[in-house]
């Protein structure tokens, strides 16, 4: 895995200033494909034709925050794991973990809120996508500098940004749900929009490297098809 040298005059190479452009293209197409998939995830189906039940949003609460809870360790995994030539991705794992780790708290609040035992919820287990997701993230953490986790943040991120909000106004809707009770969706629309931006400013540094920009997308084509078996194994 190798990061372009920033000192590097752009002449050197012409094709580096194509690699962001076609960077965001393939992970347009990753995108594109989650979709589609989430599309055809059952739970996704009723909330979006207004069969959805509470107990439904309980369970599908009860499934997520088991692998929540790990997001920002396997961030400061990563972080630890960047030497000091990568520096600016080592700063911004570090300061993603330190935003990340207090999310699993709101997720619990929202789940006692609809009616749920906050002692099952912490008693819980993955289910088989939660295992296969946190179990790739961690493994792929470990790396040397594995900055093809950027194509994982790119999906996660971006589901809190694009698709939570919206699930949360319709889950709202179809339930009449109050705030605080799908609050960790409608934060997750703010705070992962931010942190979108901020990974898109390092997409475009001049820091991602064509080895590294496959990685990016390989990275984010694996967790597009874990997340979406999370959500299609709910309590398995």
């Amino acid at each position: 895995m190798t990061l372009a040298d920033s000192s590097i005059d752009s002449t050197t190479d012409s094709n580096a200033a194509d690699i962001p452009a076609s960077l965001f293209e393939r992970l347009a197409g990753v995108w594109a494909t989650l979709e589609e998939r989430l599309d055809r995830v059952p739970i996704l189906q009723r909330l979006a034709d207004g069969t959805v039940t509470l107990h439904d949003y309980q369970r599908l609460l009860f499934n997520l925050r088991q692998q929540v809870i790990d997001g920002s360790p396997w961030i400061a995994r990563a972080a630890s794991n960047f030497d000091v030539e990568h520096f600016e991705l080592r700063s911004a794992a570090i300061r993603h973990a330190e935003e990340e780790h207090r999310d699993h708290l709101m997720l619990e609040r929202d789940y006692v809120a609809v009616g749920g035992s906050l002692a099952e919820l912490r008693a819980g287990r993955k289910n088989l996508g939660s295992e296969a997701l946190s179990g790739y993230l961690f493994h792929y953490a470990d790396r040397p500098n594995p900055a093809g986790l950027l194509g994982a943040m790119f999906i996660i991120e971006g589901l809190g940004a694009r698709r939570a909000a919206e699930w949360a106004a319709r889950f709202q809707e179809v339930l009449g749900l109050a705030d605080n009770q799908v609050h960790f969706m409608i934060y997750h629309q703010e705070a992962d929009g931010q942190h979108t931006g901020d990974m898109e400013g390092i997409l475009t540094s001049g820091l991602i490297d064509a080895t590294t920009a496959d990685e990016i997308v390989r990275c984010a084509e694996v967790v597009a098809r874990l997340y979406a078996l999370q959500l299609e194994e709910l309590d398995n």
